[in-house]
């Protein structure tokens, strides 16, 4: 869909969430915060076309659950785990680097 497309473009660090309660989209919102990280973050339920943007972004993620989703650099890293997976195995630092989203 276009409109992920061009919203996940608009910063370095993009999360596609819901604003209920999420644990998990609170997780992830809360370690980018943690690192510095100004993450643009769109919360689908309350998107005019959200139902068709969550469709895509499962598709793209290829689970039927796809919230939270996290672009990284305009790329579509992935959700929970894959964010969390990396965060431990030292490699999320150096993308958010690469990407702009922190300089430290």
């Amino acid at each position: 869909m276009e409109r992920v497309t061009k919203l996940s473009a608009e910063k370095a660090v993009v999360i596609f969430t819901a604003s209920n309660d999420c644990p998990m989209s609170y997780t992830v919102t809360s370690l980018f915060s943690g690192l510095g990280v100004c993450a643009a973050v769109h919360e689908l339920d309350k998107e005019p076309r959200g139902r068709d943007m969550e469709r895509d972004l499962a598709r793209r993620l290829g689970r039927s659950s796809p919230i939270p989703a996290v672009f990284i650099g305009g790329k579509l890293v992935g959700s929970t785990d894959r964010i969390m997976s990396l965060h431990l195995g030292g490699k999320l630092v150096p993308m958010l680097k690469a990407a702009g989203a922190i300089w430290l």
